[in-house]
């Protein structure tokens, strides 16, 4: 009988393991939220901090190593902490918003951001999407795990020592309440720019550990008011104490709606939660879902650790600014109009960079948020008047060009219909037409000029000719959303300025260029002098800004022959210097140098397509090559894991559509254009549950070459595939191989989309 027992045990063992469901492969481990954080003013790796939040979250938490107000919140080189932050800065450039910190204290109680301020060391530190842990030299721990409006933290405090917890009310006007019977602070803060008067964020902070002693401070003039458990000023915090050496559990959460609704949010996704580790594994599952969303398969593992840290860091754009009713229903606050609105809002990021990939990016993975996204910037240009290009999280203006267009117009193109096209195209051409009253990209600088004249004239106009530029492409996609949807009057209009890019082409010299209002080329030409006419770049920079025409300028440069030539100089010539109108060498001048790819400048957003361009020239075998050598060599999960600015999910989102083998060009088009795959095989999973596979047969870092490919078992020789490809399903089958394949893709009817071409 003992001997059957165990044969029946043994069976239902077997069956058990083959009737389960195979267990998720672990994504998360291969995260580092550290990658791009050894970050300064003069050097950017990435311009990052080590992010604690769900996907899209609308906070998140960070450690913060820089004082109040700074920018740089969090620097690896670095040591010592100061602060955990409620943060959402999305560039250290524009620095933060609604920002409150927690600081635990042992010993003596420092208030101060200086004096409390402890030391530690990396190798005591974890950062993790779902679970962020640091050991301070003092003995203090601090985990962190998120939910999508709050956070759950632990302080585990030394044995026998005092124990405090500061909190800190930023640079801003703040209010604090101590409940010391319900073991509690509530308060809010409101700082930052880019918002409405009376936008504020509501937060709740409740502890598991009875409050023994507290008081009320300022951080303006370090003044503590013992005993005290409510004030209202700048930079207004309060400080609690616990019984010695305990440890403590908080949980906070924040609304931008109001503090009824704070406590709604901490109940709804804290609740549940009862320790940090629930918290943890729950946040775990959910990201380890989302990244599952691409699956990539290899052998480098170090390549997987570069994939899903970028994956990680293009998933926290752009931050839900919605929150959730206690029946279920979106409504928000709005920083344009400061009303309460029903419905989803987002925000947080400056289209100039993430048009290009980062969008393209989530239409793809998820196209129901997407349809919320672009129906939002409707929502927007009713509640300012303008349509949006830099939200943090109102309207900021900063750089150049009206891109919601390009937004709306390629959600457009992939089937994603959830807006009146009618309506866009009424607020884009508002957009065109008038300048705004916030920085260079609300409305448009020379409009006028470039209207009449065919460019924005310079120096009448700062950056003008890259303006004109991507005024241009912009009209390309205003003139595409009317084609699509059958408005001839805005067709008509837009289709006379998309070309406008050929004004600013100067044949004698072979690159675009600032001329003035009477038609003059801008004296002493040299193309590797930055600013200017460009906008953080150069003349070698900013020739390939035509996504919408490449066929169009490679007819400017006369032959497919000067093209492709005009294509490999941008890696042959020197990689110096010339800091023009900026007077300094700019981080971004030091990171082309750095990489050593001749004027190739990936760190910046305006020649990340540039590569790709090979496709439309009959040389795709070129940009493959180079890909790859981008990939490797100026990608990785370290500190020093990005080439330069990662903005917003920008060049994260390169490298993950980069690394699946396919970049969106052109925006406001369906295409993906093909590059080099880096993985052997990547599956991406629709929203849909549909499955896309693309399989690099013989891939390696050698065989970087595409000899053949096949779409659903039929031979494709197109340089790109359609966003319906992707999105039903099905199989990219290619053969690599260390050496070029010459003949393949180099037909006319092989190539990516051009509008003077029409394909």
């Amino acid at each position: 009988m003992n001997r059957i027992h165990k044969t029946i045990s043994l069976f239902i063992a077997l069956m058990t393991c083959f009737l389960l469901p195979a267990q998720k492969t672990d994504l998360v481990q291969y995260v580092n939220t550290l990658q791009g954080t050894n970050s300064r003013f003069e050097l950017t790796r990435g311009n990052t901090y080590p992010t604690t939040a769900l996907p899209f979250a609308m906070h998140t938490w960070t450690p913060q190593t820089g004082v109040n107000g700074d920018g740089w919140k969090y620097q690896y080189e670095k040591d010592s902490i100061r602060g955990f932050q409620q943060a959402h800065q999305c560039s250290s450039w524009t620095n933060d918003y609604m920002v409150f910190s927690l600081m635990p204290v042992t010993g003596t109680l420092a208030l101060d951001q200086y004096r409390r301020a402890a030391k530690f060391s990396h190798a005591n530190e974890t950062g993790k999407p779902n679970y962020y842990k640091v050991l301070l030299d003092n003995g203090i721990t601090t985990e962190i795990s998120p939910v999508e409006r709050g956070a759950h933290i632990r302080f585990s405090f030394p044995k026998g020592k005092a124990s405090f917890v500061v909190l800190d009310g930023y640079t801003g006007m703040s209010g604090v309440e101590i409940i010391p019977k319900e073991n509690k602070i509530v308060g809010y803060v409101s700082n930052g720019r880019f918002s409405h008067k009376n936008f504020k964020s509501h937060f709740v902070i409740e502890f598991d550990q009875p409050i023994r002693r507290y008081g009320i401070w300022e951080n303006h003039n370090n003044e503590n008011r013992t005993n005290e458990t409510a004030g209202e000023g700048k930079g207004v915090g309060a400080w609690v104490e616990f019984d010695p050496g305990v440890k403590v559990q908080v949980k906070t959460a924040s609304s931008y709606i109001s503090a009824e609704q704070a406590a709604f949010n901490l109940k709804n996704e804290l609740g549940q939660f009862k320790t940090v580790e629930q918290t943890k594994h729950a946040a775990w599952k959910i990201w380890n879902d989302h990244l599952h969303r691409i699956f990539v398969e290899g052998d480098n593992e170090d390549d997987k650790a570069t994939f899903y840290s970028c994956f990680f860091r293009a998933s926290l754009f752009s931050r839900k600014f919605y929150e959730m009713d206690q029946n279920g229903n979106p409504y928000y606050y709005s920083p344009y109009d400061g009303k309460i609105h029903e419905g989803y809002m987002f925000t947080d990021t400056g289209f100039w960079d993430t048009f290009r990939a980062q969008f393209p990016l989530n239409a793809l993975l998820h196209p129901t948020m997407h349809g919320r996204y672009v129906a939002a910037l409707l929502d927007a240009y009713e509640q300012c008047g303008w349509l949006p290009s830099w939200s943090f999280p109102g309207e900021g203006g900063s750089m150049i060009g009206n891109h919601a267009i390009s937004l709306l117009a390629d959600a457009w193109a992939k089937g994603i219909h959830t807006f009146d096209p009618e309506k866009a195209l009424q607020a884009y051409f508002h957009e065109a037409t008038n300048k705004g009253p916030w920085g260079p990209s609300n409305g448009r600088h020379g409009w006028k000029e470039y209207f009449t004249l065919g460019y924005v004239p310079y120096p009448e106009y700062g950056e003008a000719t890259a303006k004109t530029l991507e005024y241009a492409y912009d009209d390309f996609c205003g003139y595409n959303l009317a084609r699509m949807t059958g408005s001839s009057f805005y067709e008509e209009i837009f289709s006379r300025q998309m070309y406008n890019y050929r004004n600013v082409f100067d044949k004698q010299v072979g690159f675009m260029r600032g001329r003035d209002k009477n038609g003059k080329w801008t004296p002493n030409f040299d193309p590797f002098e930055w600013g200017g006419p460009y906008t953080e770049g150069n003349a070698w920079h900013y020739l390939w800004s035509v996504f919408h025409d490449i066929e169009g300028l490679i007819h400017l440069l006369g032959s497919e022959e000067q093209f492709v030539k005009k294509l490999d100089s941008v890696f042959s010539v020197p990689n110096r210097v010339n800091v023009g109108t900026y007077g300094y060498k700019i981080h971004e001048m030091t990171e082309m140098q750095m990489a050593e790819m001749g004027q190739y400048a990936h760190g910046n957003q305006p020649i990340q397509h540039m590569i790709y361009l090979y496709n439309y020239a009959g040389a795709p075998w070129k940009a493959q090559q180079k890909l790859r050598e981008v990939m490797h060599k100026l990608y990785n999960a370290t500190e020093n894991g990005y080439p330069g600015d990662e903005d917003q999910g920008q060049t994260s989102s390169w490298y993950v559509l980069s690394a699946m083998g396919f970049y969106s060009v052109c925006p406001g088009t369906d295409q993906y254009v093909l590059g080099s795959p880096l993985f052997e095989k990547t599956t991406i999973t629709m929203e849909d549950g549909k499955q896309f596979v693309i399989e690099a047969k013989g891939n390696n870092a050698q065989n970087v070459y595409i000899q053949s490919a096949e779409l659903n078992g039929k031979i494709h020789t197109k340089n790109y595939i359609r966003y319906e490809d992707i999105a039903k399903g099905g199989t990219l089958t290619m053969k690599m191989d260390d050496q070029p394949n010459k003949k393949r893709g180099i037909r006319p009817e092989d190539r990516p989309y051009s509008v003077s071409f029409n394909r």
